[in-house]
C-alpha cells in the first residue's frame, strides 16, 4: 500500500477570503498494488512519463532514471481546472491512460477525505493519525479477503511527523491482546517519492483528482478561492465512475459498507456519493 496526501493540516476561517490560500480539503489516499505486479506497474508508469512528459529534467537517457523527476499532481490539477484547452486536453489524456493502466493491473484505491468546517477547530495531527489508522484497517481487511500479507510505504514528511504516525500504528498493532492489522507485516515506512512509482502515482490521484473533485463537490457555495474550481465538475463526470470502480469496499460485522473513498463532510454531513456523479 502506497500512501500520499493532498491539502494541509490547518483549519478554515469562518469566512475564507477569495484571494486567500485556505485549503478546504484534506485527502489521504492509498493505492494497493499486488507485489507481483509492481514491476509491471513501475515500467508502464515510466513509459507513460516518457510519452506524455518528454521534457521533464531526466538526469540521463537511461530508462530507469525517468523515475527521478516527478509529474506533480498539483501541476496537473492546475492544467485540468485553470489552464487553456491544450493543457487541459494533455492532462486529461495522460490521466485517461494512467487510470486505464492501473485498472489493467488490478490496483485498488482507498482514501479518507476531510471537508473542513468553517470557523471550527481542525486538529490536523489527530485527523492525519486517525486517517492512517483507517487506511490500515481497510488494507488489513483487503489482505484478509485475499488471504495474504502486506506492507505500507508512505510519502515521507518530516521526522517528527513520521514518528508520530508510525507510533500511532505501533500502539495499535503491538498492544496486549491486539487483534488489529494482523495481516500487515510492519508499521508504515516512509519513502522518498523520487524513488517510488507507487508514491508518485498516489500523489497524482490525490492531488489531481480526489482533491479538486472533493473541493468542487462539497465546498462550492461555502468557499470561493483558488482551491474550489468549477472546472473540476468535468473531472468528476469523466473520472468519478472509474475512481468508484477502483475502490476496495467491504461490509463490517454489522453489515454496513465501509472502506473505499470515505468522506467526512464538516460543512453539510454529506456522504461520498458526490465524488462520483
Amino acid at each position: 500500500m502506497y500512501v500520499d496526501e493532498s491539502g494541509d493540516l490547518g483549519g478554515l476561517p469562518a469566512a475564507p477570503l477569495p484571494a486567500g490560500n485556505d485549503q478546504p480539503v484534506l485527502v489521504l489516499g492509498a493505492l494497493i498494488i499486488d507485489a507481483s505486479r509492481l514491476e509491471a506497474v513501475t515500467q508502464d508508469f515510466l513509459d507513460l512519463k516518457r510519452r506524455w512528459f518528454p521534457g521533464l529534467p531526466y538526469p540521463s537517457s537511461n530508462h530507469l532514471d525517468r523515475i527521478i523527476p516527478e509529474i506533480k499532481g498539483g501541476d496537473l490539477r492546475r492544467n485540468l481546472t485553470r489552464s487553456g484547452r491544450n493543457q487541459r486536453r494533455h492532462a486529461t489524456g495522460f490521466l485517461d491512460q494512467l487510470l486505464a493502466m492501473l485498472q489493467s493491473h488490478g490496483v485498488r484505491l482507498i482514501a479518507r477525505i476531510w471537508i473542513k468546517a468553517l470557523g471550527q477547530p481542525f486538529n490536523g495531527k489527530s485527523v492525519y493519525t486517525s486517517s492512517i489508522q483507517g487506511l490500515y484497517t481497510y488494507f488489513d481487511q483487503f489482505l484478509s479477503t485475499e488471504d495474504t500479507l502486506g506492507f505500507c510505504i508512505a510519502d515521507s514528511r518530516d521526522h517528527l511527523k513520521n514518528v508520530n504516525v508510525a507510533h500511532s500504528v505501533f500502539t495499535q498493532k503491538f498492544r496486549a491482546s491486539s487483534t488489529v492489522y494482523t495481516r500487515i507485516l510492519e508499521l508504515p515506512t516512509f519513502g522518498h517519492s523520487e524513488n517510488h512509482a507507487g508514491i508518485q502515482i498516489c500523489d497524482i490521484i490525490c492531488s489531481a483528482l480526489l482533491d479538486p473533485i472533493a473541493a468542487e463537490a462539497y465546498c462550492t457555495g461555502y468557499v470561493a478561492n483558488v482551491h474550489v474550481q468549477p472546472g473540476a465538475a468535468a473531472l468528476r463526470q469523466r473520472f468519478g465512475p472509474i475512481l468508484k470502480a477502483m475502490q476496495f469496499r467491504y461490509q463490517d460485522p454489522l453489515g454496513r459498507w465501509t472502506g473505499g473513498i470515505v468522506v467526512a463532510d464538516g460543512l453539510a454531513q454529506r456522504n461520498a456519493s458526490l465524488m462520483f456523479s
